[in-house]
């Protein structure tokens, strides 16, 4: 690392973007924005008291739902404070360190997001395939060691990620194209070779993401085998009717992933703000909608949270 280049990583500030050309709007933008982080957080904190009070939800499916509302509360708190630092007091700079943490916590919450959907679609498989041994094969310890695993993995796969960040030289305007940190952006700042920084966040997505995705579709594969096999058409669709909103959250998940990934691609020279819209999708959308899926379509979960509800008027 370069002394005169890079001599005080811990002075090294970074420039946030908010949405191009709407500066002027960031008020006014600050309210949808806001709303949405009242929504995930609100309403993923809700899933996680109501599975926590009824304990008719302590069962494999309502344990990964929890989880699942945990990294997405984690996601929306890792972009809130720079999101809303610039719509509210259009503060653009962070510290190096700072953006590094943000960019952590927000890549390890999405990969543990994406675990956690691998386990709740290996959760719906057992569920249709072998009902009778449902709860005997997924055992709370079970079920807290994939929790406990997910986590490790996602905390182990990223840690490299700001370390070697940390070790390059940084020597003109760091500027990035988002209003938080991510590691595609910030590959871009240093003024060195990121080839292995770059060679490894492929390989990170590959490992996580890529492999998640592709073991997800061959569980319902195989959740789509045994359901044909089910003599019954009732049968059959009470049990499909029990993947409808597991399949929407995977859906609400990787489908702004993906399309995230082809207007970087086939539509380079689109507007700025269409590139950052799209962009904070894939962290926007999930935790937003799924807490809403899971309440219509789930109604254990609705009844759950009416009842948290009825019991606080009580308490009042």
């Amino acid at each position: 690392m370069g002394a005169e280049g890079n001599a005080s990583l811990s002075l090294l500030s970074v420039f946030l973007t908010g949405i191009p050309g709407l500066e002027a709007q960031h008020g006014w933008l600050s309210i949808p924005f806001f709303t949405m982080y009242v929504v995930a957080v609100v309403g993923n904190s809700l899933i996680m008291a109501a599975v926590r009070a009824d304990s008719a939800l302590h069962e494999p499916m309502y344990l990964f739902l929890s989880m699942l509302a945990v990294t997405e509360v984690g996601v929306s708190l890792s972009t809130l404070p720079t999101v809303m630092g610039i719509l509210w007091f259009d503060i653009n700079r962070v510290g190096f360190d700072g953006c590094l943490a943000q960019m952590f916590f927000i890549h390890t919450f999405s990969c543990m997001e994406s675990g956690v959907l691998l386990a709740m679609s290996y959760d719906r498989f057992v569920a249709i395939y072998n009902p009778l041994r449902y709860t005997s094969v997924l055992t709370l310890p079970r079920i807290l060691s994939m929790g406990l695993g997910i986590t490790l993995k996602s905390v182990v796969l990223m840690t490299p990620l700001p370390v070697l960040l940390k070790q390059l030289p940084y020597c003109h305007i760091n500027s990035l194209s988002h209003s938080y940190c991510l590691h595609s952006d910030l590959i871009q700042l240093p003024c060195a070779d990121t080839r292995l920084n770059s060679i490894l966040g492929l390989a990170i997505v590959l490992a996580t993401f890529g492999l998640d995705s592709l073991l997800i579709v061959v569980s319902y594969v195989l959740i789509l085998y045994t359901v044909l096999g089910i003599a019954s058409g009732e049968g059959r669709k009470k049990a499909l009717n029990t993947c409808v909103s597991h399949i929407c959250a995977v859906l609400v998940y990787y489908v702004p992933m993906i399309g995230v990934s082809v207007m970087h691609r086939a539509a380079k020279h689109a507007s700025p703000v269409v590139h950052t819209i799209m962009s904070s999708l894939y962290l926007f959308v999930p935790p937003v909608l799924n807490p809403i899926i899971y309440s219509v379509k789930t109604r254990p979960i609705r009844q759950a949270i009416a009842t948290l509800f009825s019991c606080k008027k009580e308490l009042i």
